[in-house]
């Protein structure tokens, strides 16, 4: 069962939910800045991060049934969508960035959600997904939502990209600072001190994705030889007049002309990096 949307709310207001917040901003910064130009989706609960996407031009929070919607943005028009996590009512490739917090340690099934993510993203586009460290002090603490539902590591969370068509890219772990009160003033020096020491105790896992990519395979052996280097399709003129003739080294220079001028199908990703 999810934590609902009260819960969620109630703890980011507190000291601890605020840390997460601002170690997980500066995460976030730095692998996307401000997005500028970019459609994004949020989905679990990730409004505490949407609004840093300043430069974004749309920005959308679905959030799943089991745990309920709240408005958002609070003074302006309300970009909240209850969702069916396992399908999406977004049409294939729309968004370019992805963002899912709290969203795969307690959904009825990962892998679709997951898969669904995959179709609603563009061709080019990138997901970052957090979740509780399975390692993690967080991850055995009740008293924050990272300590229900199914923490990750590193391994399983890379399986569930990869059985969804995506890619993993990069990953990172943060909130090493245990889930105590008396620690919080001490955040900044804990959060260095556990990278570099201890990094097991990572409170959360971070990987970001995106689709795979192929290379074009090459015939083998002698099968390169016997490809034709002229065009498949070759454009056919209006018949030319006896004095309009071209010989066949011009004709030549003109195909490869146009070949030279020709355009790509697809020119890249609309959302600046």
């Amino acid at each position: 069962m999810r934590r609902s949307v009260d819960e969620l709310r109630a703890f980011y207001g507190d000291p601890k939910g605020a840390l997460v917040r601002r170690i997980l901003a500066q995460r976030l910064d730095d692998a996307w800045g401000t997005a500028d130009n970019c459609d994004i989706l949020g989905l679990g609960y990730a409004t505490p991060w949407l609004g840093q996407f300043t430069g974004a031009r749309r920005v959308i929070a679905a959030m799943p049934g089991g745990q309920g919607a709240e408005p958002w943005v609070a003074a302006a028009r309300n970009r909240t969508t209850l969702v069916d996590d396992r399908a999406l009512p977004f049409p294939s490739g729309l968004f370019d960035r992805v963002l899912l917090v709290h969203a795969i340690e307690e959904a009825d099934d990962p892998q679709a959600l997951l898969n669904e993510v995959s179709r609603v993203l563009s061709p080019n586009g990138r997901v970052i997904v957090v979740s509780a460290a399975r390692g993690g002090i967080w991850a055995r603490t009740e008293s924050t939502p990272f300590g229900h539902g199914r923490p990750s590591s590193r391994k399983q969370m890379e399986g569930l990209i990869r059985r969804s068509g995506l890619e993993p890219r990069a990953w990172s772990q943060a909130l090493y600072t245990p889930p105590w009160r008396a620690a919080l003033p001490l955040a900044e020096g804990i959060e260095q001190f556990g990278r570099l020491i201890l990094p097991g105790t990572a409170g959360l896992i971070m990987l970001e994705a995106g689709r795979r990519t192929y290379a074009r395979s090459r015939p083998r052996g002698n099968a390169i030889t016997a490809l034709n280097p002229v065009p498949a399709l070759n454009p056919v003129g209006a018949r030319s007049l006896p004095h309009a003739k071209m010989s066949a080294t011009d004709a030549a220079t003109r195909r490869s002309h146009l070949v030279q001028r020709a355009e790509p199908l697809y020119v890249g990703d609309p959302c600046t990096d």
